[in-house]
C-alpha cells in the first residue's frame, strides 16, 4: 500500500512552487518527518508536512517515491510548524524556503546512513542533579522586583533597564528558575550578533555547566562550522540543550521544551533579515511565545519605538508588560550613568577631527591607567579618494557608490559589490600625482591617534596602545575574539571602532568614550535614522563607567563626549539627560502626525534589472494591476523609485513603498498580488528584471 505525503522543499523563490509537493510513500509518516526525495534532477531533503490525503491535489501530477527516511530523528513539532507557517505567510515566502532554510545546512546534505552515523558519536555524560547551581550576584531590588514579575504575570514583557543596571543577571535568574521549576525545559537567548555570543556563553556555562553538564548551554549562529551547528540544533532538538544562545537564525530553532524567550538589545536592527526572507526575529519571538505558552522578554535600554508602544499601559492599548531597572549596579550607581559632553565643533578651526578638549581628556585617562574608546561608523582609511585638479573621485565601475580607500594594503575596496583594485600612481582621468584621501574612516583615525598620543605615558612609563576592531580588522577567524581579549585584558589603552564595539561588550577599564562626526544620521532621509543614532549613542555611552570598584578606585567617572556641529539638537539634549522616555515620547508624535509605523504597516516592494526603466517600469505596473484587487482601496501604493544606492554590481535597483494604517488590509492586499506580480512579470515588456522580493515591515526605507 501506498500513502501519499504532503513534503514542503526548497523550491526557487519565484518558481510558483510556494506549498507542499505531494509524494509516495510505502509507509504512514508523521509531519515533521524530515525525509530525502527527488527534485527534478537531484535529490534534497524535505519535511513532510500536515495536510489531510484527501486534500492533496495530484491532478495530473506524476507522484515520485520518497527516496529516504532520516530515521532516528524525531519529528519537527506541531508548534515549529505552525511558526514556519506564520513566517512564510506573513512574510510572503513560500513554505519549503523559510522551512529548510531554518534547518542546518549540514542536515541538508546528510542521507540516511550518513545521519545514523553521526547520531551514533558517544553522547557527554548526563549531569548530577543534585549538584546545586552556583549562586549568581546578589540581586538589586529593581533587579528583584522585576523577576518576581516575570513569575507572576504571562507577559511578554519589556525591560527598559539602563546600562550597566544588571539585565543578564536577570537572564539568568530567569533562566534558573525555570529550570529549577521544571528540569526538562527549555530558553531561547538571542543576541543581535555573532561577536555577543561569546562572553555570553561563558557567562551561562559558569552558571549552569557545574549542575546541567557543559552541553546544557550551545550556541546557534552563521559564523559557526557546519558542523557545530548540526551539533547544535540536534542537541536542541533532542531537548538535551536546556539553553540555545543565537542570534536572530536561532528563533527557528526546534526547541520541543520552550517556555522563556529573551531578546536581548530587541532594538537592535540586526534582528531583521536582509536576504531572501526577511523576517523580523524579534517579532517572531513574540508569536511563537504566544502559541508555545512561552514566555518573552525583550531586553534593552533604548527600545525600539514598536515596542516602547506596545508597552503603553494596556488601558491606552498597550500588548507588552514594562519593566524598569532605571539603575547601575554596584558602588558606580551613585555616580549615576556617564556623563554626556558636547563638543562645538562649529567653534574649532576647519578640518578638527579630535578637538584639543578631547584630546586632553584622553590623555588624562590613559595616563591613570584607563582605558578610551573612539566611536566613528565607517570603517577604511577614508571613504574616497580625490583629485583636486579635476575634481575625480574613486567611483566604483559598477556601483553608484565609491570605493573606500585602505591605506593598510593600499587598495580601493567597495563595500557593496566587493570590488577591489589597487591605489593608482596618479589620477586616471588626469594624470595628477597628487591624489588624496578626502574624509575619514577608523583606519585614519588609528593612525591620528597615534600620533596625538604618542607623548603620553601609562602608570607604567610605558607609550599608549591604540588598537582598532572594525569588519576590516577581524576578516580572520578568531581575530575579534583575539582583540576582545586584549581590550579585556588591558593590554588597550585607546580602542577605536565601528558599532562593533559600541553594542554590548563589558569593557571594565572604559571610563572616556568620543563619538566622531555622528550628525549624518540627523538629517536622513530615513525616518528611523534618529532612533538608531540614539540608541547606538546611548549603548556607547553605555560602555564608560561599568565597572563600580576600578572608577571608585581611580577616582574617576563614566563620560561621553559628542563632536558634532549641532549642539543644540533635540536628540542630543535628551542623550546628556539620558532620557530615552522623552526623546521616545517626542519621535512617536512626529510619527503618528505623520501616519508612520507603528501607526501605520508597510510593506517595500525591491526590482532588480538591467536597467533602471526596466526596475521602475515592472514595480508600476505591478502596482497599476494591483488596483483592481479587493481591498486596495485600503491600501497605498507610491511611485516606483530608484534605491538609495541604486546601481550594485552593474545591476540596477529600484523599490515601491506600499502602506496601510491597517495590518490584516496590507497582509490580505500583499497575499493577493503575489499572483500579480508573478503575471507582470511575464510580461515581454518587463523581460529585463532579474529578480524582486517583497520586504514586510522593513526597517531601511
Amino acid at each position: 500500500m501506498h500513502h501519499r505525503l504532503a513534503v514542503v522543499v526548497q523550491t526557487p523563490a519565484h518558481s510558483g512552487l510556494s506549498g507542499p509537493l505531494t509524494y509516495q510513500s510505502p509507509e504512514a509518516l508523521p509531519p515533521g518527518t524530515l525525509v530525502r526525495v527527488p527534485l527534478g534532477k537531484r535529490e534534497t531533503l524535505g519535511v513532510v508536512w500536515p495536510v489531510a490525503e484527501q486534500d492533496l491535489d495530484t491532478e495530473g501530477v506524476t507522484e515520485r517515491p520518497v527516496a529516504g527516511v532520516l530515521a532516528g530523528l524525531p519529528p519537527l513539532g506541531p508548534a515549529w510548524m505552525r511558526l514556519v507557517s506564520f513566517a512564510a505567510r506573513y512574510y510572503q515566502r513560500s513554505l519549503g524556503e523559510v522551512a529548510l532554510a531554518s534547518l542546518p545546512p549540514q542536515l541538508r546534505e546528510l542521507g540516511p546512513e550518513q545521519l545514523a552515523r553521526r547520531l551514533k558519536r558517544p553522547q557527554a555524560a548526563a549531569p548530577d542533579p543534585a549538584t546545586p547551581t552556583p549562586a549568581g550576584l546578589a540581586l538589586t531590588a529593581e533587579q528583584a522586583e522585576v523577576c518576581a514579575q516575570l513569575e507572576q504575570h504571562p507577559g511578554p514583557f519589556l525591560l527598559f533597564g539602563a546600562t550597566g543596571s544588571g539585565k543578564t543577571e536577570v537572564y539568568l535568574h530567569a533562566v534558573q528558575a525555570l529550570l529549577e521549576r521544571d528540569p526538562s525545559a527549555q530558553a531561547l537567548i538571542m543576541v543581535p550578533e555573532i561577536n555577543l555570543t561569546p562572553q555570553l556563553e561563558e557567562r551561562f556555562q559558569a552558571r549552569f555547566a557545574p549542575r546541567w553538564g557543559v552541553q546544557a548551554v550551545v550556541s546557534m549562529h552563521s559564523g559557526m562550522t557546519p558542523a557545530q551547528r548540526l551539533k547544535s540544533w540536534l542537541a536542541a532538538h533532542s531537548g538535551q540543550a536546556r539553553m540555545v544562545l543565537g542570534t536572530r537564525m536561532s528563533i527557528f530553532a526546534s526547541m520541543p521544551g520552550l517556555q522563556l524567550i529573551i531578546v536581548d538589545e530587541e532594538h537592535d536592527p540586526s534582528y531583521k533579515q536582509q536576504e531572501g526572507a526577511r523576517y523580523s526575529a524579534r517579532d517572531l519571538a513574540v508569536y511563537r511565545g504566544q502559541q508555545e505558552g512561552a514566555k518573552v522578554l525583550l531586553g534593552s535600554a533604548t527600545p525600539s519605538l514598536e515596542s516602547w508602544h506596545h508597552s503603553r499601559p494596556s488601558a491606552e492599548g498597550g500588548r507588552y508588560q514594562r519593566l524598569l531597572m532605571p539603575t547601575r549596579v554596584g558602588a558606580a550607581a551613585d555616580a549615576g550613568l556617564p556623563r554626556v559632553r558636547r563638543v562645538d565643533m562649529n567653534r574649532q578651526s576647519k578640518g578638527t577631527v579630535f578637538s584639543p578638549q578631547l584630546v586632553s581628556a584622553m590623555q588624562e585617562r590613559v595616563a591613570r591607567g584607563e582605558q578610551v574608546m573612539v566611536f566613528l561608523n565607517r570603517r577604511g582609511y577614508a571613504p574616497v579618494l580625490h583629485c583636486n585638479d579635476c575634481g575625480w573621485k574613486s567611483e566604483c565601475p559598477h556601483c553608484s557608490a565609491f570605493r573606500v580607500f585602505h591605506r593598510i594594503d593600499r587598495t580601493l575596496r567597495c563595500h557593496h559589490c566587493g570590488f577591489t583594485q589597487a591605489v593608482p600612481r596618479a589620477c586616471p582621468d588626469c594624470g595628477n600625482l597628487d591624489i588624496a584621501p578626502l574624509g575619514r574612516g577608523t583606519e585614519r583615525l588609528e593612525e591620528q591617534l597615534a600620533e596625538l598620543m604618542s607623548e603620553t605615558l601609562r602608570p607604567d612609563g610605558q607609550p599608549a596602545r591604540i588598537a582598532r576592531i572594525d569588519a576590516d580588522s577581524t576578516r580572520a577567524k578568531g581575530a575579534l575574539e583575539s582583540q576582545l581579549a586584549q581590550v579585556h585584558g588591558g593590554e588597550v589603552d585607546v580602542l577605536v571602532g565601528t558599532q562593533m564595539i559600541a553594542k554590548g561588550h563589558d569593557f571594565r577599564r572604559v571610563t572616556l568614550v568620543a563619538a566622531i562626526n555622528p550628525d549624518g544620521a540627523l538629517f536622513s532621509s530615513d525616518f528611523r535614522a534618529p532612533e538608531r543614532l540614539f540608541a547606538l549613542l546611548m549603548q556607547a555611552a553605555g560602555r564608560a563607567g561599568r565597572d563600580a570598584a576600578f572608577v571608585s578606585a581611580q577616582k574617576s567617572e563614566g563620560e561621553m563626549w559628542v563632536q558634532t556641529f549641532y549642539p543644540t539638537h533635540p536628540l542630543f539634549e535628551a542623550l546628556k539627560t539620558h532620557d530615552y522616555p522623552a526623546f521616545a515620547q517626542a519621535q512617536l508624535e512626529e510619527r503618528e502626525q505623520a501616519g508612520m509605523p507603528p501607526f501605520s504597516f508597510q510593506a517595500l516592494v525591491r526590482a532588480e534589472a538591467r536597467t533602471q526603466a526596466v526596475a521602475q517600469g515592472f514595480l508600476n505596473s505591478a502596482s497599476a494591476a494591483g488596483a483592481e484587487l479587493e481591498g486596495a482601496s485600503q491600501v497605498f501604493r507610491f511611485s516606483a523609485v530608484p534605491m538609495t544606492i541604486q546601481r550594485v554590481a552593474n545591476i540596477e535597483r529600484a523599490q515601491m513603498l506600499i502602506e496601510s494604517p491597517s495590518r490584516a488590509a496590507l497582509q490580505r492586499f500583499l497575499a493577493q498580488w503575489q499572483a500579480v506580480l508573478h503575471a507582470t512579470r511575464a510580461a515581454p515588456e518587463h523581460k529585463g528584471l532579474i529578480r524582486w522580493a517583497v520586504d514586510v515591515d522593513p526597517l531601511l526605507i
